[in-house]
């Protein structure tokens, strides 16, 4: 294949990225150098001379299917794609239809909170009444959650902005499975994108699990510190964990401690 016909193909899946994303990822941020592939010569006995010839020429054929910059209207080799507005990228969110969670919702919970928070919360998913309401964390551990935040000083109508792995709730609030988890993640990778805060708190294993893309377990990392594309990240007891088992409050509060000295230092910088 030709280096021209490369550019062009990855031109067009960066636009594609771009588009299902909202963004353009750093994986596709700079166009890679393409060069001519080198032909070799393949020799079978009894085969025709041509062969390697036509077979070149078939697959070149086959893989560019004719793509010309023409082809591909409003793009250009150094095209990029602008970001979209949180409001436009949550308008997609309550379209989505990507993975079989669509089928059982009632509501798409796609976050809430101000558009340039300090601080992002990330859970699992909806749950029942998130589910009604197209709401984050709006049930009995919503409110946990909102007093948590509040005793260091976070509040999800001033400085912070809530989110989950997942945007809509699994059936009888089961975890939600890893093809639906990774069928949603591009939108939470969109909002971090856009809203660029300065901490990330992950409320349970899952959350911590798929932001970092490691094997966790909560009981033994909660309130360390990981990192999201040079955000700190924190995990800490989920707030239905703590409803369910009060002795995690004590450990949930040396965390969110922990979080607001770090949070303090980065504004003091």
């Amino acid at each position: 294949m030709k280096a021209n016909e490369k550019q062009l193909i990855y031109t067009l899946l960066k636009t594609a990225d771009a588009y299902e994303c909202g963004y353009t990822r750093d994986k596709f941020a700079s166009m890679p150098e393409f060069e001519d592939d080198v032909e070799t010569e393949v020799q079978m006995s009894g085969s025709n001379p041509n062969m390697t010839n036509n077979v070149s020429h078939n697959l070149t054929n086959n893989a560019s299917h004719n793509i010309t910059q023409e082809s591909i209207p409003n793009m250009t080799q150094d095209s990029t794609i602008s970001p979209l507005s949180l409001d436009e990228l949550n308008a997609k969110i309550l379209r989505c239809t990507r993975c079989g969670l669509a089928r059982t919702r009632n509501n798409v919970v796609p976050g809430m909170g101000v558009q340039n928070p300090e601080v992002l919360v990330v859970g699992e998913g909806p749950g029942h009444d998130e589910d009604m309401q197209g709401l984050p964390f709006v049930g009995k551990a919503g409110v946990l959650l909102d007093r948590m935040l509040a005793a260091i000083g976070l509040d999800r109508k001033t400085n912070c902005y809530i989110a989950n792995i997942v945007k809509c709730r699994p059936p009888e609030n089961r975890n939600p499975f890893p093809d639906e988890q990774s069928a949603c993640f591009s939108f939470l990778e969109a909002q971090i994108h856009i809203l660029k805060p300065k901490m990330i708190l992950c409320m349970g294993k899952i959350a911590i699990e798929k932001i970092t893309g490691q094997s966790i377990a909560i009981t033994q990392k909660h309130g360390e510190f990981f990192e999201y594309n040079g955000i700190p990240v924190m995990p800490t007891y989920h707030p239905s964990a703590l409803l369910r088992n009060e002795e995690l409050k004590r450990p949930a509060w040396e965390d969110l401690k922990k979080f607001k000295k770090r949070l303090d230092e980065i504004r003091a910088n």
